[in-house]
């Protein structure tokens, strides 16, 4: 009889638990953010931060570029759409835009590659395929393989426009989709070219200089070196509280400071 009245009581204490953590995830608030992949992994940093004190609160951070932000955020299918770009597109006007980091633009090669500067001129002809072999810029006499983003993503389009300017894109390029993926394609082809975001730069690729300036988050700030964009976050008028928490967390300095850390450029 104690025995059944044990099980009968250990039953009863975990039917209640069991009601306690649904009742606790039923309560729970979540955000969603999409878009940029270049600031994904910067808005996944905050989420976990974030999170830690707001645990009331799940922040869900997708990628998809851009262009994918806008239109998630006009649509409603994301709290907060995440876009990279120098403008916005018309449709964005619907939406409240709020700066909440900048973001450099390097020029990276192989670490073999003997090319250490580029004129603006010799980086538009590299990536408009007008020059097709290293040997007009200097370097050894090899195919030059040109990597870009994928339409769609801010970062390719804020390049575009600063670097190629009314150019296209060369029609032998090869594009991939994400900071991370041309980081990956330029560190293991000795003869590739690529671009991606200054804080992701490391030393399996390197850097060079754009018109006679370093790619460098203080040479940014100074206004001098050029290839720079803004990073939007992208609402709709009359956001919910939790989402409205979180931009406004972002905008914080303690958040601030942690995207400088991972290398971006605070807002302010």
């Amino acid at each position: 009889m104690k025995i059944k009245q044990s099980i009968l009581g250990f039953c009863v204490l975990l039917m209640i638990l069991v009601g306690v953590s649904a009742c606790s995830r039923s309560q729970q608030q979540s955000v969603t953010l999409a878009g940029s992949t270049a600031f994904q992994p910067f808005a996944e940093k905050l989420a976990e931060v974030y999170m830690s004190t707001h645990p009331n609160v799940r922040i869900n951070v997708q990628g998809g570029g851009s262009a994918v932000g806008v239109q998630s955020a006009v649509a409603g299918n994301a709290d907060i759409g995440m876009a990279d770009m120098l403008t916005l597109p018309d449709e964005a006007k619907v939406l409240t835009a709020t700066i909440v980091a900048r973001d450099g633009i390097a020029i990276i090669v192989h670490p073999t590659n003997s090319m250490t500067e580029m004129t603006t001129q010799q980086a538009k002809d590299i990536f408009s395929g007008k020059i097709t072999n290293w040997k007009d810029v200097g370097g050894s006499d090899a195919e030059i393989r040109v990597f870009s983003r994928e339409e769609g993503s801010g970062t390719r389009k804020s390049f575009d426009n600063l670097v190629l300017e009314t150019e296209k894109v060369s029609a032998s390029a090869l594009f991939q989709n994400s900071n991370g993926t041309i980081r990956e394609a330029v560190a293991n082809d000795a003869n590739a070219i690529g671009y991606l975001s200054i804080g992701l730069v490391n030393e399996r690729v390197r850097a060079v200089s754009y018109s006679n300036v370093d790619p460098s988050n203080e040479n940014v700030k100074k206004g001098l070196y050029p290839l720079a964009r803004p990073i939007f976050f992208l609402t709709k008028p009359g956001v919910n509280a939790q989402t409205k928490g979180f931009v406004d967390y972002v905008l914080t300095d303690d958040a601030q400071k942690i995207l400088e850390k991972e290398g971006l450029i605070a807002a302010k």
